[in-house]
């Protein structure tokens, strides 16, 4: 029961007030704090008939035995009320020999039986320095500053059997301000207030205007976000009236909090989405079909398997009143998959129509794909590209649906090939971003993301990849637009590895398990331990704008598979694809609040992901600078989780005896491939003295061949760069190289045509001092420095003397050679003989300042996964 009032909010008089209703006490606990709500409930006319507390400590009596001693008020020192969980007889007979009315746990840390807790008249009143149920446990006011909480506060409440779980009776709240600490928050609110609030509380009783709260709400969460439009519903005795909307019930409390209620019981037992408390009575009969009454007859004889004490299951039989558990949910629902082609149930759902007859209807809405949730509403920027029509949409996506920012701001993104705008997107701000985080959070703890089984994941990954596949041409072009992407790599390798990646990881959803560990104490005392892989919750994941689908499916893709729920944000120069990815993604079926996507900008969105005290883990690719600034948010704000793929300088060592023909094309992909934008790009080539000056030839040869354009130009091979500013950046880098003396064979100069070209471009004689040699350029720069003839360990040597190793390459026809070199090579990747040849099922990942933590692979899975040991005796 819910019952709402003023009188448990107002405030509390600080002066001298004579009550005319007064009570025995017993008060139970410790402390200053108790001795003062001693002391006060004294000078109020109250009886205190007993003081239980703790035995004296060296010798030195708790502070409220100390007053209450003085007084002569009887006072018991118990170490403990129970054994082995039964009352100690003694402590109970003491205990009742007092008889008091109303027991009053100021502050306690001994565990108090239930007998003792319900035994006086008006039970148990117990003060707790939070506002609940926000925290609750032994370090409430600890949590209310970890979790950034902008008010503060206690809660008087009726003790029950849980943990700081009985209804609520009176509760006092202050702002938290900028630098309090525990001790300044407890001084200056909770100590002082806290006692005036359990004398007050104590009156109410006496008065007989007490309150019981309930704050429990099962399948409810509170509302975070903006409250959502909805019909006005009168709730008896709340001065607020509840809001249906299309998500569910709202129920607004006096404190300003609201919360979200997901589903409704009537008295009949019969239960009903929230959402559609207004409709629940408006559905008409649906008149079967012939192929539906064979359905129907199916589950009629699973029903009556199940119910076997019901004589007949007749159209007015209750699944639940007829006698089924919980555990017979599950059999109907595997029975139906398994007997009815498949289809596909939640347990939900049979608690939705308990009646036969209503489950066959609801059974065959579902058959008929009536019982969808409403389509899904896309804005379009459709563009007439490419011999097709490329749809775009632009907005925010948050918990199902694409939404504006909160502000309404937007930027523009720019296509690169002629740096003209292509759309308006939506800027995500804060607001935003903890929308999407709270809808990632709802979904996986209330959802039924967390509810779904390991294979039923899988099948909605392999769907996606489905239709990722099927709308590959559209992605390709999207991608080619936003990020100057030369379309056929596109499609090859953007959209085509983002394919592949979800397929992988799809079929890893049902094979994520642990083990069982033999441990010391297995025998004789029959002890079992094993390990449980379990998801950490919501993650966060911030991608780069050289591959922005192909990021993303690195990432989400095993995130997904672990069973987490994700707020991802695209880099604010290509968000496109990952838009588009979201729209895509509904199609495939997954629930609402599962994906969140929010463009905007990594100082605004990004830092808020790394703070956010609801993210679990945060992936992370891009620049070593930004990457050090989001661990140190990751680790200040709740030490979460994280993984990091950043900066590179990835050393391709060419030796002499070397296929020639093939160390020049696989050196040109190793540096100019997608433009020179892609993170294990050879940033600096070592080319053996002997073979130096032949190579450099033949390389300039092909760069003069290669063909500068349009993107979607199918003969094109080499793009515009990502956007102007990286660009500018390039030529910068450039200027610097020839400034230090570095030789410029060729390019180094933007192309005269529209957009942001840039010619591929050759150093050689690049010293190991030079900005060249230890700076990554992110662009089709090769960097080439000569070796002597046969110094294999003094190059190996220049090329580990980095900061970075995310990843190297060697070639020679010497597998002696190859395997040594490889041996010593500092990266998380090795090349030989070959270049940029990653796949989703080999682990991709940088040592040193190029992070840490995998992507792609079995390995990635364990980035989004934590480890559980139990242990049990049986």
């Amino acid at each position: 029961m819910l019952r709402w009032g003023s009188q448990a909010l107002r405030r509390f008089s600080t002066g001298r007030v004579y009550f005319k209703n007064k009570l025995k006490l017993a008060l139970i606990g410790q402390s200053v704090f108790g001795q003062e709500v001693y002391s006060h409930l004294c000078k109020e006319g109250h009886r205190v008939v007993g003081v239980f507390t703790v035995p004296d400590k060296d010798g030195k009596a708790d502070p409220l035995a100390l007053a209450a001693e003085r007084d002569g008020t009887p006072v018991f020192k118990f170490p403990r009320w129970r054994v082995k969980g039964k009352t100690i007889k003694e402590v109970a007979e003491a205990y009742r020999s007092v008889s008091a009315e109303l027991n009053v746990l100021p502050f306690c840390t001994q565990f108090i039986p239930m007998d003792v807790i319900d035994s006086p008249k008006h039970g148990s009143i117990i003060y707790h320095p939070s506002i609940l149920p926000r925290h609750r446990g032994a370090s409430a006011i600890n949590w209310t500053l970890i979790m950034g909480d902008k008010k503060a506060g206690f809660s008087v409440f009726w003790a029950d059997d849980g943990l700081d779980t009985g209804p609520i009776l009176l509760q006092r709240s202050c702002d938290v301000e900028p630098n309090d600490t525990v001790d300044t928050l407890y001084n200056r609110f909770l100590f002082p207030e806290g006692i005036k609030a359990m004398v007050e509380a104590v009156q109410l009783i006496a008065d007989g205007k007490a309150l019981r709260i309930m704050v429990t709400f099962y399948g409810s969460s509170l509302l975070k976000s903006s409250v959502p439009p909805g019909e006005p519903l009168e709730i008896k005795g709340a001065k607020t009236p509840g809001l249906v909307t299309k998500n569910g019930l709202v129920l607004f409390g006096n404190d300003g909090k609201a919360l979200m209620v997901r589903n409704l019981q009537f008295e009949d037992g019969k239960m009903i989405p929230a959402s559609q408390y207004f409709s629940a009575g408006e559905t008409s009969v649906l008149e079967l079909t012939a192929e539906e009454v064979k359905v129907a007859e199916t589950i009629k004889v699973i029903w009556a398997g199940i119910l076997s004490n019901v004589p007949v299951i007749e159209d007015s039989t209750d699944f639940f009143k007829s006698g089924a558990s919980s555990m017979d949910v599950v059999r109907l629902v595997e029975e139906i998959r398994q007997k009815c082609g498949g289809l596909q149930l939640q347990n939900e759902d049979v608690y939705m129509a308990t009646k036969f007859e209503d489950f066959i209807q609801k059974i065959v809405r579902k058959l008929r794909g009536e019982d969808q949730e409403a389509e899904l509403l896309v804005a379009y920027v459709s563009k007439e590209v490419n011999e097709m029509t490329v749809k775009m949409p632009y907005q925010c996506f948050i918990n199902g649906q694409f939404t504006d920012a909160d502000d309404g701001k937007t930027y523009d993104t720019i296509n690169p090939t002629d740096g003209s705008a292509i759309c308006k997107v939506s800027y995500a701000s804060l607001v935003d971003v903890d929308k999407a985080v709270a809808a990632a959070k709802d979904a996986f703890e209330n959802g039924e993301w967390g509810r779904m089984n390991a294979r039923e994941r899988g099948r909605l990954m392999y769907r996606l990849a489905d239709l990722l596949e099927e709308n590959q041409e559209e992605l390709a072009t999207i991608e080619a637009l936003d990020s100057g992407a030369v379309y056929t790599l596109a499609l090859k390798t953007h959209i085509g590895m983002s394919v592949q990646t979800f397929r992988y990881f799809a079929g890893w959803c049902d094979k994520i398990q642990g083990s069982t560990i033999p441990i010391n104490q297995a025998r004789p005392n029959r002890n079992l331990t094993f390990t449980k892989k379990e998801p950490l919750g919501v993650c966060a994941i911030i991608i780069p704008w050289n591959y922005p689908l192909m990021m993303l499916a690195w990432k989400s893709a095993a995130c997904l598979a672990a069973g987490n729920t994700l707020v991802l944000k695209p880099a604010q120069v290509t968000p496109l694809t990952a838009l588009k990815f979201a729209e895509l993604s509904v199609r495939a079926g997954f629930p609402k609040g599962v994906i969140n996507i929010i463009p905007g900008s990594g100082g605004v969105a990004g830092q808020r992901l790394s703070e956010h005290p609801d993210i679990r883990k945060l992936g992370f690719t891009g620049s070593t600078l930004i990457g050090k600034q989001i661990m140190k948010s990751c680790a200040v704000s709740n030490l979460k989780k994280v993984s990091l793929e950043l900066g590179g300088k990835s050393p391709l060592i060419i030796f002499n005896d070397c296929e020639l023909d093939k160390a020049v094309r696989m050196g040109m992909g190793a540096v100019f491939f997608n433009k020179g934008e892609n993170c294990i790009a050879a940033g600096r080539l070592f080319v053996e003295e002997s073979i130096h000056d032949e190579f450099v030839t033949r390389v300039v040869e092909e760069i003069k061949k290669m063909k500068i354009g349009d993107p979607l130009d199918r003969s094109t091979d080499h793009g515009p760069q990502n956007h102007k500013a990286h660009l500018e950046k390039l030529l910068q880098y450039c200027e610097t190289g020839v400034k230090e003396g570095a030789t410029l064979v060729y390019g180094g100069r933007q192309v005269r045509r529209p957009g942001f070209f840039m010619e591929p471009t050759v150093f050689t004689d690049v010293e190991d001092h030079m900005y060249l040699a230890k700076e990554e350029s992110f662009g089709p720069i090769m960097v080439i420095s000569k070796f002597p003839n046969g110094d294999i360990d003094g190059v190996l040597q220049r090329a580990n003397n980095t900061e970075y190793g995310l990843a190297s390459g060697v070639f020679t026809r010497d597998i002696n050679k190859a395997m040594y070199v490889s041996e010593k090579l500092e990266a998380g990747t090795v090349f030989i003989n070959t270049y940029n040849k990653t796949d989703v099922a080999a682990p991709f990942g940088g040592v040193k300042q190029s992070g840490f933590g995998k992507d792609l692979g079995e390995e990635a899975l364990n980035e989004y996964l934590k480890t559980k040991t139990v242990t049990l005796e049986y």
